[in-house]
């Protein structure tokens, strides 16, 4: 077993690697672009519709023996608390609540079998970081996210618009620093990092000058603090090559403000019948702001409303040439996907939230004949489990106690941090349609019994659908530093087409 290796300790040397990437020079590719010519791409732009907190697979596309809700029951009989529905493939089934997206199941495929990182004791930080970098925390160099690895080998496919978007999270509650370690370009620069939109609904103002200030005084300020920023001697504020990445950085996103593809942000563009498409109830001039002082009702309510509009904000995105594009449905430790207690009511809630953005997003892309070269992946960091914590081969410490029966509803559903099988949704972008990949045990443990796939060999799938391959590396302080763990990702060729 790993050893524990706690939040501050994490972020101890999340920091430390943070600062030694600042001092380092400009990654060299160690691939030329020929080579990287070898694999033929299927896909231009990636879509990642993050389930933050930790699906439980048995609840939604991986649906096991349901048992109802009775007042004295055995938590040892609950696979799931809710019952299998039919998709539009006949050997597919999804749990009920996914109606919606089970009707375009013949567009994608489904991946029942990703096994997630043995790390040890289990924080939701550590396991999003690897899902997200690939890499285990912590490391000795500051790792990219593959957004930035995609733009950085890519480029953008317009040039006035952020080839690295992330939509949904904000930064300035919960587990904040840990989620900041890996929301970033890492070694490769500012330039490739995201453009964070924490509110879709307020997307418009972030391509725009704050209120107030004239574009004469924005002009100004915007010229003076690149002159001090180039004035600063090495190493006050990184390397040459950082300074002149966030120089770089801050061109682009002075190049947007002018751009007309800035209105693709505007989601006051969009017609209301199709914003209340991926937003039900959702009313014109509506903002989400609730804090996380005003738990409950409002909350949920609102959560379902910004992951909603920001599936619409990726489409409108993907139109007008975003590369890569994450909507997450928000990780806040004990709210949305990370049920501990309340999961069935929990994920009553969360499916609303994202049954019907899901199955627009694949819908109105197909329509507009961008379904094929845009790859949608529907995933989250691990599965749960009531009775599980870790994998059946591999138990680590219980973080939740479970009763010896179940006396109150707060308990139906509540679940461990399981790691040995989880699901993930893919569309477009090459992939098969209408094909299911790997195969879990239908009674407890719900393990994975064939195919497994891990992130090594997911990463190495996506990028070949974009033409990457798997072993392409950065020479960063005379090392490589590949896009696949190693370079020693394997393309899943089961999924695609």
């Amino acid at each position: 077993m790993k050893p524990i290796l706690s939040r501050r300790d994490f972020l101890k040397t999340a920091s430390a690697a943070t600062l030694a990437t600042l001092t380092t020079g400009a990654p060299r590719a160690l691939f030329a672009n020929d080579e990287l010519e070898k694999i033929k791409s299927t896909a231009d732009t990636v879509i990642v519709l993050w389930m933050a907190g930790g699906m439980a697979s048995t609840e939604t596309f991986d649906p096991k023996r349901y048992t109802p809700y009775e007042k004295g029951l055995d938590p040892n009989r609950v696979l799931s608390t809710f019952p299998s529905i039919d998709t539009k493939v006949d050997h597919i089934k999804f749990s009920e609540g996914l109606e919606k997206t089970a009707a375009v199941m013949d567009r994608g495929t489904l991946i029942r079998t990703y096994t997630a990182a043995d790390l040890g004791f289990i924080l939701h930080s550590r396991h999003q970081f690897n899902w997200h970098t690939g890499y285990t925390p912590p490391q000795n160099v500051h790792c990219p996210h593959l957004g930035a690895f995609i733009a950085k080998t890519l480029g953008p496919l317009n040039p006035a618009v952020p080839a690295f978007i992330n939509i949904g999270q904000r930064f300035d509650l919960g587990e904040s620093e840990e989620l900041k370690s890996f929301t970033t370009a890492g070694f490769l620069g500012s330039e490739y990092g995201p453009f964070n939109i924490p509110y879709p609904d307020q997307a418009a103002e972030a391509v725009r000058p704050p209120a107030g200030m004239t574009p004469g005084r924005f002009e100004d300020r915007n010229k003076f603090y690149k002159k001090l920023l180039s004035a600063s001697p090495v190493g006050k504020h990184g390397s040459d090559y950082q300074k002149e990445s966030l120089l770089r950085s801050m061109d682009n996103a002075h190049r947007l403000l002018s751009s007309p593809a800035a209105k693709a942000f505007d989601l006051a563009l969009e017609p209301l019948e199709n914003i209340r498409k991926y937003a039900p109830g959702y009313e014109p001039g509506q903002r989400f702001n609730a804090s996380l002082d005003r738990m409950g009702a409002q909350y949920e309510a609102q959560s379902v409303g910004r992951f909603g509009l920001g599936c619409l904000l990726a489409r409108r995105l993907c139109e007008v040439g975003a590369r890569y594009i994450e909507v997450t449905t928000e990780y806040i430790p004990f709210l949305n996907w990370d049920t501990h207690e309340n999961g069935h009511s929990r994920l009553v809630s969360m499916k609303k939230m994202i049954d019907s953005p899901i199955a627009q997003l694949v819908r109105d892309l197909e329509e507009r004949g961008l379904l094929n070269r845009t790859l949608i992946i529907v995933a989250s960091e691990f599965s749960r489990d009531m009775m599980t914590e870790g994998k059946p081969s591999k138990p680590i410490k219980d973080q939740v106690e479970v009763p010896k029966t179940i006396e109150d509803p707060k308990f139906y559903g509540m679940h461990r941090h399981f790691t040995d099988a989880g699901s993930v949704l893919l569309f477009g972008g090459g992939v098969k349609k209408g094909h299911m990949h790997g195969l879990t045990a239908d009674e407890r443990p719900c393990k994975t019994i064939k195919d497994p796939v891990n992130i090594t060999d997911l990463h190495a799938t996506l990028y070949r659908t974009l033409g990457i391959p798997a072993n392409l590396s950065y020479e960063i302080e005379k090392r490589p530093f590949y896009v696949t763990n190693d370079g020693k990702g394997k393309a899943v060729m089961d999924v695609l087409g």
